[in-house]
């Protein structure tokens, strides 16, 4: 844990990546993992994860990030899109997973699946979209706690136009939203950011014991 923390200190939100230097296939697959393996609401993990590789569309998604160089210089940018119509076939895909995954019959899960269901699809349009949003962010956080793990570094962004970001990668038409982005490389040893303290609150200012 001790080594946990060091490398969470270590970390910071880098402000200019080193554009030379690229991450090894084989700690790609590792981050992946990691995001693969995050905890979701029910397990259902309503999102896409969207590793933009193409430099072309690297340098259009640019201009919708407030010209951000970070897009382009990281080794690589990640799109967390979230599923914006989520519903029953979700669900049943969710299910037979479950079921094929544990050699369980899926009849034995339906009541499973009706409880999901009944507090899922119900919801209004803008509450889903915000619901699926938030499971993003338990991706997100996985990926920053790997990638440190891994002394590779990664910038979490919300300054970027969504609907930009959708239009340009053709989400909306598969139902998704660009919710958080992250880029993910190596430091730029000019980037003086890396030199700072850390900030945060005080143990006693954050906790609260009742």
């Amino acid at each position: 844990m001790n080594t946990f923390l060091e490398n969470q200190n270590w970390r910071y939100a880098t402000k200019k990546f080193d554009a030379t230097k690229k991450i090894s296939a084989e700690d790609l697959n590792t981050l992946k993992e990691a995001i693969r393996l995050s905890s979701s609401s029910y397990g259902l993990q309503p999102y896409k994860v969207i590793f933009v590789e193409s430099p072309e569309l690297r340098a259009k998604l640019q201009g919708a990030a407030w010209g951000q160089s970070q897009i382009v210089d990281a080794s690589h940018l990640v799109v967390f899109a979230n599923d914006t119509n989520i519903g029953d076939d979700a669900i049943n895909n969710f299910v037979k997973n479950i079921s094929e995954t544990r050699g369980i019959p899926a009849e034995s899960l339906s009541g499973y699946s009706d409880f999901m269901k009944s507090k899922i699809t119900t919801l209004s349009p803008d509450a889903k979209n915000i619901w699926t949003s938030k499971q993003t962010y338990l991706a997100l956080g996985n990926l920053l706690n790997a990638a440190a793990e891994l002394k590779i570094d990664v910038t979490p962004m919300e300054g970027f136009d969504q609907a930009a970001f959708n239009e340009i990668l053709g989400l909306d038409a598969l139902h998704l939203n660009a919710s958080v982005i992250a880029t993910v490389g190596y430091r730029h040893e000019e980037d003086a950011t890396q030199h700072h303290k850390k900030v945060r609150k005080s143990q006693e200012e954050l906790f609260i014991t009742l």
